[in-house]
């Protein structure tokens, strides 16, 4: 193994696997650690989607919105195996706290976010389709409205893209632990554990994409690193053994007004998800707690009643994962999702720490990763680009 990297990076989720293939296609040396797999952790733990945000524009988190939707199409485009395009329905009821007038004000913004992307129209279902819809409850039911987003699988999406950058050239240590690192006046030296051996690299640039750990790699390095204050926030989904087949449901929860999406998934199943709650344990143990169970549940039979005989014990699975945010007063959802980079230096930082980040917008992060750092690496060829590299089905 080569001994000496222009860039290490430290995670293969889809932040750091993005990293690394963008490093890769820039013509850098880069090795990835990782503790245990490649989308063990929070990388295969998501809704599964490939979104622009629709709920962000409540918040006002419009870059974010086009940002997603840019890179939405570039992965249509570029995985079409993997990522594919999916109708969305949001039923409108009497009850309903957001209006119809709002989610038409949202879904013309959303369109004209996208930009020339005609998927992102919208449209009203008519009343004499509803009776197709899964057996969604039609009482008192206003308007359906239908739009176009993504779905993938987030665990193979994030393999291919690591294969990707191994096909380029980068290497990989899995499992590794990372132990420490000490910074020099240009790059680091990396100490980190394969198989039970120390071993040493050195690197112009470290790239942290850690995801809940990220503090936890920061504290290992030398000299002392500032860290930013974070959430974990954890997002839980369950599984169960009956599909729904005609799209995605965006749906509101009668509890507390939270949106929850109701999507048909592998071996004719139906995930709900999410839940948004703190975590405060350990990141390797997070699981879905038994009232978020039973919540989702909950909201998939109020809109579902067909679902009303399974109980929290006949589900197929049921998982969390955790969405780092920056730490605020108040719920989680008023919060911006865009990523944060943090660096131990403005000019030629020798440690880059990605805080939060979205699955659909991984490459787009990759590339402000690879602005960054440019100054501290060294020219290179350029081997492709992230903007056209196709994505294939990955090796399992």
């Amino acid at each position: 193994m080569n001994r000496s990297y222009d860039l290490v990076v430290i995670g293969a989720g889809i932040n750091g696997t993005g990293v690394a293939q963008a490093a890769a296609a820039a013509g850098h040396s880069v090795l990835i650690l990782e503790k245990s797999g490649v989308a063990t952790g929070t990388s295969s733990r998501s809704s599964k989607l490939i979104h622009g945000g629709l709920r962000y524009l409540e918040t006002a988190q419009f870059r974010l919105v086009r940002e997603s939707l840019r890179e939405r199409a570039l992965l249509l485009r570029n995985a079409p195996d993997l990522v594919r395009l999916q109708p969305f329905y949001i039923p409108i009821y009497r009850t309903t706290r957001r209006r119809p007038w709002q989610l038409r004000i949202g879904l013309s913004l959303y369109a004209l976010l996208a930009g020339p992307d005609r998927s992102a129209i919208f449209s009203v279902l008519p009343e004499s389709c509803w009776d197709r819809l899964d057996g969604l409850i039609t009482d008192d039911l206003q308007t359906v409205f239908c739009y176009h987003d993504a779905q993938t699988d987030d665990r193979l999406l994030t393999k291919a893209v690591f294969d990707s950058a191994l096909k380029m050239g980068a290497e990989a240590s899995i499992p590794a632990t990372f132990m420490a690192a000490r910074l020099h006046k240009v790059g680091c030296t990396v100490e980190f554990s394969e198989g039970g051996r120390p071993q040493t690299c050195s690197s112009r640039v470290l790239v942290n994409a850690a995801g809940p750990w990220v503090n936890e790699i920061l504290s290992g390095i030398e000299p002392a690193q500032a860290m930013l204050r974070i959430d974990c926030i954890r997002g839980s989904h369950i599984t169960l053994p009956e599909s729904t087949q005609e799209g995605i449901y965006y749906v509101e929860s009668p509890r507390d007004g939270r949106a929850v999406f109701v999507m048909p998934w592998h071996n004719h199943t139906t995930m709900v998800g999410t839940t948004e709650t703190r975590y405060r344990g350990n990141p390797d143990a997070v699981l879905p707690l038994g009232n978020e169970k039973v919540y989702l549940l909950h909201v998939l039979v109020h809109y579902f009643p067909r679902f009303a005989h399974f109980k929290s014990s006949d589900l197929v699975d049921s998982f969390a994962g955790i969405r780092v945010l920056m730490k605020k007063p108040g719920h989680a959802f008023h919060r911006s999702r865009e990523v944060v980079l943090h660096l131990d230096r403005k000019v030629s930082p020798r440690v880059i720490s990605i805080y939060g980040g979205k699955l659909t917008t991984y490459r787009a992060t990759a590339e402000k990763v690879m602005r960054i750092a440019n100054g501290a690496l060294p020219g290179r060829s350029k081997v492709a680009d992230t903007h056209t590299l196709k994505l294939n089905y990955p090796r399992l």
